[in-house]
């Protein structure tokens, strides 16, 4: 089970460094109703992590992926085309970044932020764990390599929660350390909300290109 621990942390940690997430976390924080919404947004975007692993592993072991619990070539292809496709969105966000002097525009939905309520906050969770392509795309690449692992039932849902755990930490830190300490993390939050929007793109565009090799050599590697 180790080696699968080891394959899923920086799947995880590519989920958890994603600035859309944590900014929209931040600004509810900074927000009025910060402790409802934030709380809303914190629990979507855990259920929007567990229900895509969760899903991507029934889907693979429902293949026969991990019989014997041996790879089979299907999981070395699923890989390739993974780390393609992060490779991809990687040169998508580089050519994204804003040009030197210009700032970084965020969407116009978080401009409403203020106004969401803890049900609308949930729903904007699940939708950026579970729908956002590049959080998707992890998400299945960790469902797959949980499946071909061919373990028990018990240490398959364990994988799966501390899979979700680690990827949602980005974002339960801020709520809980908002909770404990409102006042003091104001402008820590407010800073570290302005660096990620100067350099969300950048962030990104380095960290999915860095997963995306190493799921391509995987998935390279199982071919030959």
């Amino acid at each position: 089970m180790g080696a699968v621990v080891g394959e899923l942390l920086p799947l995880a940690l590519g989920v958890a460094i994603s600035p859309m997430s944590i900014i929209a976390v931040i600004l509810m924080l900074l927000a009025p109703r910060a402790g409802g919404t934030s709380l809303g947004f914190l629990l979507g975007w855990l259920a929007g992590i567990l229900v895509a692993t969760g899903l991507c592993v029934w889907l693979a072991s429902a293949t026969g992926l991990g019989e014997g619990g041996q790879p089979k070539a299907s999981s070395s292809w699923i890989k390739l085309v993974l780390g393609l496709l992060l490779i991809v969105l990687a040169a998508r966000e580089w050519r994204s970044r804003p040009g030197p002097g210009r700032q970084a525009e965020l969407p116009k939905w978080m401009a409403t932020i203020d106004s969401f309520t803890p049900g609308k906050a949930a729903g904007l969770g699940l939708a950026l764990a579970a729908v956002n392509p590049k959080n998707l795309t992890m998400c299945v690449a960790a469902g797959v390599a949980i499946a071909e692992s061919g373990l028990a039932a018990g240490q398959t849902v364990f994988l799966v929660a501390l899979f979700t755990i680690l990827a949602g930490c980005s974002v339960a830190v801020p709520v809980i350390a908002h909770a404990v300490a409102a006042a003091r993390m104001r402008g820590p939050l407010a800073r570290l909300k302005q660096w990620l929007q100067a350099n969300n793109s950048t962030v990104m565009a380095v960290l999915l290109l860095v997963i995306g090799v190493v799921l391509f050599g995987k998935g390279l590697g199982g071919l030959f």
